[in-house]
């Protein structure tokens, strides 16, 4: 895993430990990646949150905040975590494993925070920030190029699922305009409450705004 990183771990058994899922702890009592994922989403977020701020000193807090949104939520995290194929790399409980635990996004995630941590104990900031950048590169610059709206839906369902257990809910409420330049306005929804709404000129376009609206509410 250390080569597909590229990182000359000096301390071996922090990466062993950050590929740790907590199931294996309970069935053979190894240390388990949280404390370490705790850690690596504290220099994900710092790094992130920087690597924003210099590039883009025209954007305001509320913009620059909704891009780190995207940019550490669980979907991006877990596509680069599959690009390395850190899942086969994972020590796990046998029944973790067969209820697909290895390509679990919320898994996949935590861990590749975790490795994150891990590179920030044993090679300090500097290492841990260059990895988490070139890693990230091809997202960022998508995010920087405001591609990151196809995102809001990904991001809003994930904080949503994480509170109620239940995805967010999508209504065309209204549209107007000719055929040939339409203009729909989405309402979002969970458990019954509008979290938030937006137009477009097309429903998925509308239904990205109402995302981004009930994210900046939050």
């Amino acid at each position: 895993m250390a080569a597909r990183i590229r990182v000359k771990m000096r301390r071996p058994e922090l990466l062993r430990q950050a590929l740790t899922h907590k199931s294996a702890q309970q069935e053979v009592g190894l240390p388990s990646n949280e404390r370490l994922e705790f850690l690596g989403d504290a220099v994900l977020g710092a790094t992130i949150a920087a690597h924003l701020y210099l590039s883009h000193p025209e954007l305001a807090e509320g913009e620059l905040t909704k891009l780190k949104a995207v940019a550490v939520s669980e979907s991006v995290l877990a596509q680069v975590a599959r690009e390395l194929d850190l899942g086969r790399y994972l020590t796990m409980a046998r029944g973790e494993e067969q209820s697909g635990g290895r390509s679990r996004a919320s898994i996949l995630a935590d861990a590749l925070e975790a490795v994150f941590g891990a590179i920030y104990l044993d090679r300090g900031m500097a290492v841990a920030r260059r990895v988490i950048l070139k890693l990230l590169e091809e997202r960022l610059q998508a995010i920087e190029r405001a591609e990151h709206e196809l995102d809001y839906k990904t991001l809003l369902q994930e904080r949503i699922q994480g509170v109620h257990r239940v995805p967010p809910t999508y209504r065309v409420v209204s549209q107007s305009g000719p055929d040939h330049d339409r203009t729909f306005v989405a309402e979002v929804r969970a458990e019954g409450e509008v979290l938030g709404r937006g137009a477009g000129k097309s429903k998925k376009q509308a239904e990205q705004a109402a995302a981004r609206e009930a994210l900046a509410e939050e």
